[in-house]
């Protein structure tokens, strides 16, 4: 009897070798483990939930999962640092391409204030959902369909396999700026199992710091998540959950299980979320997508070990629900598991122009980046 294993065999073995070292980074959780996270402990990961928008559901987007996204090209080299290096999941940037692009950006003569604009340093753009998808290519890249359902907006082409190039390739966007070709994405919220997709979302772009003179753009291909999958409960102050009213009459109740306000007829469910404004100025990523990423300190200035200050990405998105706030739950679990995830991939200039003039002078610009 022949023991030894036929070439088809010895492949088969090696195939799944491999598949067992890819999710040991980061699979799918098991079924009836909702809100379970990956093994960093970070957001952007979890069970499946709810069924994912069903094929007919009007809120879904045909092929969104199994369209590939757009073939990378070479960013442009006057604007973009070298391509980055990975290592243990940090993803390092050039320190000389960084350095000079950090040189160039502060030579930049900032626009002159006109008019007489409102003194929060701050732009934005309003976005639409895009599509859905159960990819997180963040925390699960390459990996198609091991995330739990995902509602993105922004860049189109956001699945699995993106890449910075890809989504800088990729010029259909579902934001107002089309120098944006970033992505953005929420776990899918959904009411008794059928999908609700914000009617409205708004990524605003500002500075919490005490001076935000200082500000620089985002590196090219910087990504990062804030929320956490697994948390499941509320904090032990109560301030765990952050959906809120916004609107006439605001909050009126409290869902059925409480963990919802009931809004009057004329207010939203809104949820902010907002992520660090201080980088560590080397890494693009880390291994839990946080530790490259940090809060201003308590005398409003960025930690020595983040000293760079970027722009603070807040989400605020409003979803179309009022009185009837009973059974909501998102593909991640409760609503205590909301988190978001951001992978910049705006144009260099279009980018840059809307920090020196709107962050670094303190004035509040719209979605063209005009006071």
């Amino acid at each position: 009897m022949n023991l030894r294993p036929t070439p088809r065999q010895r492949r088969s073995v090696t195939a799944l070798l491999l598949l067992s070292v890819a999710l040991a980074g980061g699979c799918k959780e098991l079924p009836g483990t909702p809100g379970a996270s990956d093994p960093s402990g970070d957001a952007g990961m979890g069970s499946t939930g709810p069924t994912s928008p069903a094929p007919g559901d009007p809120s879904a987007t045909p092929g969104a999962s199994a369209t590939p996204g757009a073939p990378g090209t070479s960013p442009d080299p006057s604007t973009s640092t070298a391509p980055p290096t990975s290592v243990g999941g940090w993803v390092a940037v050039d320190p000389a391409a960084q350095a000079a692009a950090t040189a160039a950006f502060f030579a930049r003569k900032p626009k002159p204030v006109t008019g007489n604009p409102v003194k929060v340093p701050e732009f934005n753009v309003g976005c639409t959902t895009s599509h859905h998808n159960s990819d997180d290519p963040i925390v699960l890249p390459k990996l198609a369909g091991a995330s739990h359902n995902h509602t993105f907006w922004g860049n189109k082409s956001t699945n699995a396999n993106s890449t910075a190039e890809s989504l800088r390739a990729a010029t259909a966007t579902t934001c107002n700026s089309p120098q944006d070709h970033s992505a953005y994405w929420v776990p899918t919220m959904y009411q008794n199992g059928k999908v609700v997709d914000p009617d409205e979302v708004t990524v605003y772009y500002g500075s919490r710091l005490k001076d935000p003179s200082k500000t620089q753009p985002f590196p090219f291909g910087l990504r990062m998540i804030v929320g956490n999958a697994k948390n499941q409960v509320d904090t032990p102050d109560k301030q765990g959950n952050h959906f809120w009213c916004a609107g006439i009459g605001g909050e009126v109740g409290r869902s059925a299980d409480k963990t919802f306000p009931v809004c009057a007829k004329t207010a939203h469910i809104v949820r902010q979320i907002t992520f660090p404004d201080c980088w560590d100025g080397k890494h693009l990523d880390s291994p839990d997508h946080k530790a490259h990423m940090a809060n201003g300190d308590h005398t409003g200035a960025c930690p020595k070990s983040h000293p760079v200050p970027v722009p603070s990405v807040s989400f605020v998105i409003s979803y179309p629900l009022s009185a009837n706030t009973d059974g909501i739950t998102l593909a991640s679990g409760t609503s205590f598991s909301m988190h978001a995830d951001f992978f910049n991939a705006w144009e260099d200039d279009a980018l840059a122009a809307r920090v020196r003039n709107c962050l670094d002078q303190g004035v509040k610009c719209n979605s063209a980046g005009n006071f």
